[in-house]
């Protein structure tokens, strides 16, 4: 029993070599790898991007300063641990969660807003806010108020009273392209006469 023992130590021993050896030659591959870009780039310093910094810091953690002392860094390990620090910071602050209250209501739908309210000088808050639920756009009747009144457009009562020329064109041009202003039909001795 115990020559089986010895004989699986033995073996455990040799495997745990050759997987330390392996990784010491895979981190001097990846250590010179690392060395190359940085050599080309001379004095000029490697920028990273929030992500990338998160993601460096959370593996800088795992390996600890004396690690990454040991390794060929593209960073400091003070600074890399300083990422991890505000990383952690930063979380526990809850800083990166969206800002409190309700989300603003997207552009494509303050266009429409605005297009429904030119083109549609009587239409008050309420018929604009049924047209909106027609397209299945749920907002509140106060929404809308409040989008017209930053956009510096009237209440309807207001805003029918002086309809500018193109929009007074828009609403009924189907209107005047149907009607004929050049012909009179008249009454002649042989009929109804153009």
């Amino acid at each position: 029993m115990t020559a089986r023992a010895n004989l699986l130590q033995f073996l455990l021993l040799g495997v745990s070599g050759w997987l330390q050896r392996y990784q010491a030659s895979a981190i001097e591959y990846l250590k010179t790898e690392n060395r190359m870009p940085r050599e080309r780039l001379g004095k000029r310093r490697i920028l990273f991007t929030d992500a990338e910094r998160r993601e460096l810091a959370k593996k800088a953690k795992g390996v600890g300063r004396k690690g990454l002392g040991d390794l060929d860094t593209s960073v400091t390990p003070d600074t890399l641990l300083r990422w991890h620090r505000e990383l952690v910071a930063r979380k526990s602050t809850l800083v990166e969660r969206r800002k409190p209250g309700r989300p603003l209501t997207r552009d494509a739908i303050i266009e429409l807003i605005v297009r429904m309210a030119t083109e549609n000088p009587g239409w008050g808050y309420t018929p604009i806010q049924g047209a909106l639920a027609n397209l299945k756009y749920m907002l509140a009747r106060g929404t809308v108020r409040n989008i017209l009144k930053e956009q510096g457009i009237e209440p309807a009562p207001e805003r029918s009273k002086h309809m500018p020329w193109s929009v007074f064109l828009k609403a009924y041009w189907k209107a005047l392209v149907a009607s004929d202003f050049f012909s009179v039909d008249v009454w002649g001795w042989y009929g109804l006469v153009t």
